[in-house]
């Protein structure tokens, strides 16, 4: 009879042990919840953001910045890939929260989105074979060429804008990545590329191409939020704010620019 007592007396024990440890971390133990930031970029504007040929991964100045930013912010990261022109109705939709995509403050997305702090200044350049006899200076000396853009972008508008002002004969072809435009330029189905300085300054290294000539736009980068979203934004503020004065910043720069 002891024996069966003290058998019943430990299982009790243990049941109470057992009923107090699923308490705790069942409604005591604190709960780390997962935050994910989820980012959405265009793989396609090197060195901003573009595709690790080794890894398979999408790296570059904009990724590491923003894996940064969520890092400092308490946020896990998640890249989700998009076209260029695409990134904004996909973050209206709320399938991404942000854009980090190289993408050029402006009053006509500003209406639509709200943007952080610029972090990067940019003009615009003109594009060409390396070693060609056409040598555009500006836009006026690309009559009756075909021009190379990609969608959505700042360059496409300020083409688009030119014609308009001054009825120049210059054929517009839109590309879903400045990639494909090269491609293209290369092949002799276009005469010029415009793009992004700093991106035209990357495709020279892995492309037989140069810049015939820089376009003074005065562009900054900054990255997108949907709009009303302000306990992000700040956030994403602050922290580049503290980023864009650290030494973190110039390594980031260094790593992907030499």
């Amino acid at each position: 009879m002891k024996i069966t007592r003290t058998i019943i007396i430990a299982l009790l024990v243990i049941l109470v042990v057992v009923v107090g440890l699923l308490v705790y971390y069942l409604y005591v133990q604190p709960t780390t919840v997962k935050r994910v930031l989820r980012v959405g970029t265009s793989p396609d504007f090197p060195p901003f953001e573009f595709i690790n040929e080794t890894t398979n991964e999408i790296v570059g100045i904009d990724i590491d910045l923003v894996k940064l930013v969520a890092q400092k912010i308490g946020y896990e990261v998640e890249i989700v890939p998009i076209d260029f022109d695409g990134l904004i109705p996909a973050l209206q939709a709320g399938q991404i929260d942000i854009v980090a995509s190289g993408m050029t403050i402006t009053e006509d997305r500003s209406k639509v989105v709200d943007f952080s702090i610029p972090y990067w200044e940019a003009n615009q350049a003109i594009l060409i074979v390396k070693g060609s006899q056409f040598k555009p200076r500006g836009l006026e000396d690309l009559n009756g060429k075909v021009v190379g853009v990609q969608t959505g972008t700042t360059a496409e508008e300020l083409v688009t804008k030119y014609i308009n002002e001054t009825s120049a004969n210059i054929q517009v072809k839109s590309y879903t990545s400045y990639i494909l435009a090269t491609q293209d330029l290369l092949n002799g189905r276009i005469d010029v590329v415009i793009v992004d300085e700093p991106v035209a300054r990357a495709l020279q290294r892995t492309y037989n191409v140069e810049t015939s000539a820089t376009i003074e736009t005065g562009e900054r980068y900054g990255f997108a939020v949907r709009k009303g979203n302000t306990e992000l934004l700040s956030a994403i503020n602050k922290a580049l704010s503290e980023i864009l004065s650290s030494q973190e910043w110039i390594n980031i720069i260094s790593k992907y620019t030499g």
